[in-house]
């Protein structure tokens, strides 16, 4: 593979991992209802949950739950270092002057390893999101205004919350 090509592939990553699907926040902003009225939960992507702390500090225990739930959404130190790993693996098959097997092995182990830390890192936010939930539960146990959050309908879910990425090839002979 030439050096243009490899530099091609690269640029063509980089693209399509900074798309505005990825990176626009409204496309599936959270919202909760506060006596009939939307309140967003997250205001920025760095602090999850933000929008509902003046709620939920009247409340000790809901208080600390949302503290809990923020503190464990934090960047982790494992995701961070497996998917840099990865990344790394990945890119040295492609600029290594090494056999073909060799590049083969480094090609495999970097996509294992990204996958592994995309599912890792999916059960952590999944996992947290259980901090929250019980926040708004023993709030609302004991305090008015009650939160609510609704549900997404399948339209919506279909919508915001699952981005989608096709890739095609085209053969010619």
């Amino acid at each position: 593979m030439t050096l243009g090509k490899k530099l091609s592939l690269i640029l063509f990553f980089i693209s399509a991992m900074s798309s505005t699907v990825h990176s626009n926040p409204e496309i599936c902003s959270r919202v909760a209802l506060i006596n009939y009225q939307e309140v967003l939960v997250d205001l920025s992507s760095s602090q999850k949950g933000e929008g509902l702390r003046y709620y939920l500090e009247k409340d000790k225990v809901s208080k600390k739950l949302l503290d809990k739930y923020q503190k464990e959404g934090q960047v982790n130190l494992k995701t961070t270092l497996l998917g840099s790993a990865g990344t790394l693996t990945l890119l040295s098959s492609l600029f290594l002057n090494t056999d073909k097997s060799t590049k083969k092995t480094l090609r495999f182990s970097g996509v294992f390893l990204l996958i592994i830390n995309f599912l890792l890192a999916n059960s952590y936010e999944e996992n947290n999101e259980i901090f929250l939930k019980r926040a708004v539960e023993e709030y609302n146990k004991r305090n008015l205004p009650k939160i609510e959050f609704p549900s997404l309908t399948e339209a919506e879910k279909e919508k915001c919350c699952n981005p989608n990425l096709i890739i095609g090839k085209t053969w010619s002979f």
